[in-house]
């Protein structure tokens, strides 16, 4: 079994927010660019059993990633399987855990479990890309 890719941020905003930005469709192709990608587009059917699909777009092609939501328990618990063909198409989870941390920040814990090993450091550095575009996206300016 492969380590675990672990991200963790802390956010100056609340848990709600952070929560709305993974399910909201528009939120979330405007965050999930990570390195080259110059667009996304995301579907979204938010509920238990219901599947995503975000297509990012950059010079080289599209690189289509879908899933399927596990858990949903706003404002606190999102998880979700990932797949693509960075996963050698095979389902990997991604469980997003959201922690208050005083009035109006909260700790965001990302991790991805059951990627192949060759695969666990560009999943790293993409997902520690996109909480930070996640951040710079959803914190008032």
């Amino acid at each position: 079994m492969t380590e675990a890719v672990v991200i963790r941020r802390v956010i100056p905003v609340p848990r709600e927010t952070i929560f709305a930005a993974w399910l909201d469709p528009e939120t979330l192709a405007k965050f999930m660019r990570p390195g080259d990608i110059t667009r996304a587009t995301a579907d979204v059917d938010a509920r238990v059993g219901g599947a995503f699909r975000i297509v990012m777009e950059h010079g080289r092609g599209d690189a289509e990633h879908w899933g399927e939501y596990l858990t949903i328990e706003p404002p606190s618990l999102l998880s979700f399987t990932w797949i693509s063909a960075n996963t050698d198409l095979e389902a990997s989870v991604v469980t997003i855990e959201l922690h208050e941390q005083g009035d109006d920040a909260t700790e965001l814990i990302l991790t991805h479990r059951r990627l192949p090993e060759a695969k666990v450091e560009s999943h790293r550095k993409g997902w520690t890309m996109i909480v930070e575009m996640l951040a710079d996206v959803i914190t008032p300016r």
